[in-house]
């Protein structure tokens, strides 16, 4: 790792841009997640730059008082909202701010980028790759895997590939839809109902509908092509336990840490995990952790959580999540490379179980981040 240097050598403390916000439908989300690292960061050892990413894709120095990067008192989503524009010097990793009636003004270079973004133009490897090219270290996963990641046609093709077993399902693409659109209709209707209809890049369960009917089925796509062209239609798990498990990069030689297994029990007026039952008052869900699952079929869960972050080739973090039949079957739903890191989210409280506090994870990240190289590894 190349010490932080400051005017006369290796003495000033790292510099941690938390990036956050974006041009995806997860901007709000992305928002309070980063409120609750920026508060995380130890200011004893490092220095903090909240930079945000405006809905229209500009960057901007935010103010640090996290307050206002949550939900308010009415269920309000933040937005960014800073004026001074922001960038990084061009084939560097220095700061610069824009502006309007003065000079630009660096703030300095940017030892590692803490990228708390979700979902498309940000989680999705674009940001990965600018800071790739800038050479610019960073928390989580790299380019590839962050792509691959954020579409749940590649991520589930990349597991099959590797053994992994995941839900029938089948992917419609605008070019599909207009030139076999009864064919697949039919192919829809064979996977049997219920099934979900879900945009296949964007989360937090933004555009995702339940589909009892087939008459139901328009509807469901016009809702998930508000948020992508792209739609992915799965086989319902019926009757599945929903667990989730959290994974930290292994330093050095060490193994990947496995956090407790977690469950959701979703309130009976929601018909699945959806954007109330996530981010709103817990009574709409409930989350056991450690989950009542026996110790060998856990240990088996955590074995595929540990593959599946191989598989993707994931750094730093990933949350991994299953669904969990009566018989013993394990399928693999997903992983989210940039899990949320609000109060509610599952990742940290899965960590928290574990013995490892919020302030503690985020210091690993950062750690983890720091140590890497930069380019091809």
């Amino acid at each position: 790792m190349n010490e932080p240097t400051g005017p006369s050598g290796p003495s000033r403390k790292p510099r941690v841009a938390v990036v956050f916000g974006g041009r995806s439908s997860e901007h709000s989300i992305s928002c309070i997640s980063a409120g609750s690292v920026i508060a995380a960061i130890d200011r004893d050892r490092y220095d903090v730059v909240p930079v945000g990413i405006s809905q229209d894709g500009t960057w901007v120095l935010e103010d640090p008082e996290t307050n206002r990067l949550a939900l308010g008192p009415g269920g309000e989503l933040p937005v960014v909202s800073g004026s001074s524009e922001v960038s990084l010097l061009p084939g560097g990793s220095e700061l610069v701010v824009h502006e309007p009636t003065d000079v630009p003004r660096t703030l300095g270079e940017v030892d590692v980028v803490f990228p708390v973004m979700h979902g498309p133009f940000g989680q999705d490897g674009t940001l990965q790759g600018l800071l790739e090219l800038a050479g610019v270290r960073y928390v989580g996963a790299g380019v590839l895997s962050s792509a691959v990641g954020t579409d749940k046609q590649f991520m589930k093709l990349l597991f099959e590939a590797q053994g992994l077993p995941v839900l029938p399902y089948v992917v419609l693409t605008p070019r599909g839809w207009a030139t076999d659109e009864a064919g697949l209709r039919q192919r829809v209707a064979d996977l049997g109902l219920p099934v979900f209809v879900k945009p296949a890049r964007a989360g937090s369960s933004f555009g995702i509908s339940r589909v009892d009917s087939l008459a139901e089925l328009d509807d469901a796509l016009a809702e998930a092509r508000r948020f992508d062209p792209k739609v992915i239609v799965e086989a319902a798990a019926v009757g599945a336990r929903e667990i989730e498990c959290g994974v930290l990069q292994g330093e050095g030689s060490t193994p990947h840490g496995i956090s407790e297994l977690a469950e959701i029990t979703v309130d009976a007026g929601h018909e699945f995990y959806d954007f109330e039952a996530k981010y709103l008052p817990e009574e709409n869900t409930a989350l056991d952790v450690p989950a009542d699952v026996e110790p060998a079929l856990a240990a088996r869960i955590k074995a595929y959580a540990a593959r599946a972050f191989d598989a993707l080739d994931c750094e730093g973090l990933a949350r991994v999540d299953f669904f969990l039949f009566p018989d013993g079957r394990i399928i693999l739903n997903e992983v989210e490379t940039m899990p949320g890191f609000t109060d509610l989210s599952m990742f940290p409280r899965m960590w928290a179980a574990s013995g490892v506090g919020y302030p503690e994870l985020v210091d690993r990240l950062i750690r983890l981040a720091l140590a890497r190289d930069t380019g091809l590894r």
